[in-house]
């Protein structure tokens, strides 16, 4: 038997080591980049997209998302018929954190005029974000398991954006409450184009 010293320099006397196995690392997808878009949308099986089983996890991220019209919110919508149809049933839950520059105005609430009971409607993630010239929002969206045909797939949401002089930190999450496997993804503005941003799509081993 091999005697294995650990100190706080190195591993001495070790014969072997076991393998180590790489959990939750990201896989570049897809990059989809906005440019006076009415839509980006995601379908597996087109244009180099992969949303099946191949992971079980999956991660949208985005980049400053600029809307073409003032105050228009980042929304997003899942198809089950590839991309036919983005109007999956959805529960959602919303809360908000702002902040504004001066320092006068701040505040943590849950909004209840921005969730979805058992609704096809998009489903607002950044919300009322500025078209000024420096204005944009980010984020984050995690999708899971989607092609399960068992469960509801679950999503989570956290992002940030400029409006008015104030930021606004949105938190969303819910499920689209079908059995069907969701194949597609499909994000806009609530009005008018996507006027620049990306978004990435990775798969999460």
């Amino acid at each position: 038997m091999a005697l294995i010293k650990l100190n706080n320099k190195a591993v001495s006397n070790a014969t072997a080591f076991g393998s180590i196995t790489s959990l939750g690392s990201m896989t570049f997808i897809k990059k989809l980049t906005a440019s006076g878009s009415g839509t980006l949308s995601f379908v597996d099986g087109a244009s180099g997209v992969v949303l099946d089983d191949t992971y079980k996890e999956y991660v949208f991220t985005f980049n400053n998302m600029h809307p073409a019209t003032n105050s228009a919110s980042l929304t997003f919508n899942g198809s089950s018929d590839t991309g036919s149809n983005y109007n999956v049933t959805k529960t959602t839950a919303v809360f908000r954190a702002y902040h504004e520059q001066s320092g006068a105005s701040s505040a943590l609430g849950y909004r209840t005029s921005d969730d979805l009971a058992q609704s096809t409607n998009f489903q607002i993630l950044n919300f009322e974000i500025n078209n000024d010239n420096d204005s944009s929002g980010v984020g984050e969206l995690k999708l899971f398991n989607p092609s399960s045909t068992t469960f509801v797939k679950h999503f989570i949401h956290t992002g940030n954006s400029v409006q008015s002089t104030y930021t606004r930190n949105d938190f969303v999450a819910g499920y689209f409450n079908t059995t069907s496997a969701v194949n597609s993804i499909r994000f806009q503005m609530s009005s008018g184009n996507i006027d620049s941003g990306d978004i990435c799509l990775y798969g999460i081993a």
